[in-house]
C-alpha cells in the first residue's frame, strides 16, 4: 500500500508541476493595464512584468515632474494588477494552505 500511495503522490506532484508551468506560460502573455490620472498615462505589461506599451496624453507632458509621478503611479498600478492576477491564477493550482516562496 505504501508504494501505491507514494506513486500516486508523485503522479499528483508531476501533474501539479505541469499545470503550474502551463499557468506560468499563460501569465507571461497575459496583459494588464496600469492607469494614472483617469487615463492620462497608461502602461500595459504582462503578468511576468514585461512592459509592452506606454501611452501618454499630450496634456500630461506639460510638467516633467508631474509626468514622472504619473508614470510611477501607472507602473505601480500595472505591477499590482499583474501580481494579483498571477496570485489568483497560481492560487487555484495550489492545495489549501500551500504557500509559494514569492
Amino acid at each position: 500500500m505504501m508504494k501505491g500511495g507514494m506513486g500516486n503522490m508523485m503522479k499528483q506532484a508531476q501533474m501539479m508541476q505541469a499545470n503550474m508551468q502551463k499557468a506560468q506560460a499563460e501569465l507571461a502573455t497575459l496583459e494588464v493595464e496600469g492607469i494614472a490620472s483617469n487615463g492620462m498615462v497608461k502602461i500595459v505589461m504582462t503578468c511576468s512584468h514585461d512592459v509592452k506599451r506606454v501611452h501618454i496624453e499630450d496634456a500630461a507632458m506639460d510638467d516633467k515632474e508631474t509626468l514622472e509621478d504619473l508614470l510611477l503611479i501607472a507602473l505601480k498600478d500595472a505591477k499590482a494588477k499583474a501580481e494579483a492576477t498571477s496570485a489568483a491564477k497560481m492560487g487555484n493550482l495550489m492545495p489549501p494552505g500551500f504557500k509559494l516562496p514569492f
